[in-house]
């Protein structure tokens, strides 16, 4: 029974203590509501910050900030460092920028050009290509 007591004795001052010291290291938390309209606008944000970082890692891209002497891992950890609205603004300028048609749209219009001279030669009498083309003399 002595010896419980002595035990008891000695875990209380370190037990008491424990507890002084947790009570004075807890850190104070308040809780906030946020409102859906804060919750879309970061959404909105990190799906533009996305998107120009996505525009800026596209092949093309890449080769052309080369040759203009930027280095593109740079560029792209400068994105990061941009404010919301900056993100925002280059993301709109990225949608109104006209996009590439790739090789069907040159080719098409190649087509149609030399159609068109074709036709005006055999109006002008100068060649006989089509049969529906009437010469003008």
């Amino acid at each position: 029974m002595d010896s419980f007591k002595s035990l008891r004795k000695m875990m209380a001052l370190p037990l008491i203590m424990m507890l002084i010291f947790s009570t004075f290291s807890a850190t104070v938390v308040q809780a906030k509501m946020i409102g859906t309209d804060e919750v879309i606008s970061q959404e909105a944000t990190s799906a533009d910050r996305n998107k120009v970082i996505e525009f800026m890692q596209r092949d093309d891209v890449r080769a052309e900030m080369e040759t203009l002497g930027v280095d593109p891992k740079e560029a792209v950890s400068r994105v990061h460092t941009l404010s919301d609205e900056e993100v925002q603004r280059m993301a709109g300028h990225l949608d109104e920028m006209p996009a590439g048609e790739g090789v069907v749209g040159p080719i098409v219009g190649a087509i149609v050009l030399v159609f068109l001279v074709l036709l005006l030669t055999d109006i002008l009498c100068l060649t006989h290509v089509f049969d529906f083309a009437k010469c003008a003399r």
